[in-house]
């Protein structure tokens, strides 16, 4: 087993291909994606503003909607048609119309309405700009209330300006960022998506560089079937383990996202996750007799892979079939695990389901190892 371990490591660093799917992606891709999200949420969305009304209180909306952090208007038009040009040309996100009744339905005590329309090309523009001009409107609503009240005393204005008071707590993202809320699922997508790349590059190298398509083993060596198996999982934990602490410790600390997690905790999720990865994608291994043929397998699932996990969209809307494809992805207890303890402040004890199933996974995927590849009758070179 050492043996074959020291081949597959002497192989690896051989060869370049592997080395980027194993050093290169791991290093740069997960900092890339972390600068471009560490803004975390959209601000000074540039906006149009329609104002048919001309009156003081539209303006003193179109004041309040300016001072907002998430919204900058960029520009007065006439007309809707005008309006929508700067659209088109994308110099502005949303269109906020003002109707010319605006000011005569709020003298007449009569409701009235202001339309918002977005580019949905992005939701984060479409969050930004109906929360912006959400609150504005309510908190406007409120002062006229209050005005019309003609209220004696502070008391009855604060209590018709707020007859039912809350309080809005946002759990685990209070800033609502998108980083935040995405980054972390990436993180251990990144880490399952490379490590099979990587083995799958692996072993269509191999079976290429074998006139016979095999990755040779020889038939007489005792348990050697779960000897290379072992052997290859060894080196490559090895080899990648220290890639995968750098994408769940350091990643969130050097672009200051949350980090909850200890150092413990983190390495109790790696440990199955990367066993059942790895044996997974020894598993596939047959289906590599390429080198490209890796890429055409893998390559397309890493969006699917991240929405049926249930970050990105929750698992109540994916129905049964979908759930139960994700249950055969290693991403899928690993992402919610991670998620769990980083991001939600959950102990080991919370995330027993998603790490009992990983360990089943890797007890699956390593017999479905020893059986894809026995009847191959594959000797060690």
């Amino acid at each position: 087993m050492i043996k074959i371990f020291l081949n597959e490591l002497r192989r690896i660093f051989s060869d370049s291909g592997v080395l980027i799917f194993f050093i290169v992606v791991p290093l740069l891709y997960p900092a890339l994606y972390s600068w471009l999200y560490n803004n975390e949420v959209v601000r000074e969305v540039p906006t149009v503003v329609v104002d048919d009304s001309k009156s003081s209180l539209s303006r003193e909306l179109i004041r309040r909607l300016n001072a907002t952090p998430d919204l900058n208007v960029a520009a007065y038009e006439e007309n809707i048609d005008e309006a929508r040009q700067h659209i088109m040309r994308q110099e502005a996100r949303g269109i906020v119309y003002i109707p010319s009744s605006f000011a005569a339905d709020i003298h007449s005590h009569r409701q009235t309405t202001v339309s918002l329309y977005v580019d949905m090309s992005s939701m984060l523009y479409y969050k930004s700009l109906l929360t912006s001009l959400t609150n504005v409107t309510l908190d406007m609503g409120s002062d006229i209330s209050v005005a019309m009240l003609n209220s004696q005393t502070a008391r009855e204005e604060q209590i018709a300006a707020s007859p039912l008071s809350y309080e809005a707590v946002p759990m685990f993202n209070p800033g609502g960022g998108y980083g935040c809320f995405l980054i972390p699922a990436v993180l251990m997508l990144v880490i399952h998506q490379t490590l099979i790349l990587g083995i799958g590059l692996a072993s269509g190298t191999a079976r290429e560089k074998n006139s016979g398509r095999k990755l040779v083993l020889r038939e007489d060596a005792p348990f050697g079937i779960a000897r290379i198996i072992l052997g290859k999982t060894l080196c490559y934990f090895m080899v990648y383990f220290v890639m995968a602490c750098y994408i769940t410790m350091a990643i969130p600390r050097i672009f200051n996202f949350i980090q909850l997690a200890d150092f413990w905790q983190i390495i109790a999720i790696l440990v199955p996750f990367m066993l059942a990865t790895i044996f997974f994608a020894l598993a596939l291994s047959c289906l590599m007799q390429q080198r490209e043929h890796v890429m055409l397998i893998i390559i397309f699932t890493s969006v699917p892979l991240l929405f049926i996990s249930g970050i990105p969209w929750p698992v109540s809307s994916l129905g049964a079939s979908f759930k139960a494809i994700s249950y055969i992805f290693p991403s899928t207890f690993g992402i919610n695990a991670f998620v769990k303890v980083n991001s939600m402040g959950a102990s080991l004890g919370d995330i027993v389901f998603e790490l009992r199933a990983l360990w089943i996974q890797a007890a699956v995927y390593f017999l479905l190892a020893l059986y894809v590849w026995k009847p191959k009758r594959w000797t060690q070179e």
